[in-house]
C-alpha cells in the first residue's frame, strides 16, 4: 500500500522534527484533530516502514563506508587535503590552506597500510624476528644437558644458525 501526498508530507516531516502532533499539522492535518492522526500515523505500518527506511538511509550517510575512509586517507598522504591554518602577520590574523606535513601523511600511510598487512614491511620484519628467536628458544630447548639446566646458546646472524642446525642434525 502506497502513503498518500499527506502521509508522505507528515514522515518526512516527522522525520525532521520528530514531533509528531506539529508534524501532522504541517502535512495539512486539522490542528484539533493533529495529536490523534499522528499517532494513528505512527502506527500504521506503511507510514511506519517508510518512516524506518528514511531513518536507515540517513543513519549510512553519516558513517564513514570503508572506501571513503581509505580515500581520504589516501589524499591525505599524496597532500592532496588542504587544511586551514590561522597565521598571525605583523597587520593581522590571516587563514592560509596548506596540505598536511610531512608526520601526517606518514602516519595516514600506516594507517592504509594496515589494511593491506601483506604489503607491510614492518609486518614481514617483525615476522622474522619473532621466527628467529622461536628458532634460538627450540635450539636451546635441544641443548638440555644430562643434570636437567640448559647452556647458553649465542646465535650470531643466521649463517652461524645455519651452521648448528647442520651440526645438530648430523649427530
Amino acid at each position: 500500500m502506497k502513503l498518500t501526498p499527506k502521509q508522505k508530507r507528515f514522515a518526512d516531516e516527522y522525520i525532521k522534527s520528530g514531533n509528531a502532533t506539529q508534524s501532522a499539522i504541517e502535512a495539512g492535518y486539522s490542528k484539533r484533530t493533529a495529536a490523534v492522526i499522528a499517532t494513528e500515523n505512527l502506527i500504521k505500518p506503511n507510514i511506519k516502514a517508510y518512516i524506518e527506511k528514511c531513518m536507515a538511509e540517513i543513519a549510512s550517510n553519516r558513517v564513514m563506508s570503508y572506501t571513503e575512509a581509505v580515500e581520504l586517507l589516501t589524499s591525505i598522504a599524496r597532500g592532496e587535503e588542504k587544511e586551514t591554518v590561522v597565521v598571525a602577520t605583523p597587520v593581522s590574523v590571516e587563514k592560509v590552506e596548506k596540505e598536511a606535513d610531512l608526520k601526517t601523511r606518514i602516519n595516514a600511510l600506516k594507517e592504509i597500510l594496515k589494511r593491506y598487512p601483506n604489503n607491510d614491511k614492518l609486518v614481514e620484519q617483525q615476522i622474522r624476528k619473532l621466527s628467529a628467536e622461536a628458532d634460538i628458544a627450540e635450539a636451546n630447548a635441544r641443548e638440555v644437558t644430562d643434570n636437567g639446566t640448559a647452556n647458553e646458546i649465542r646465535v650470531i646472524g643466521f649463517e652461524r644458525r645455519a651452521e648448528e642446525d647442520e651440526r645438530s642434525e648430523t649427530s
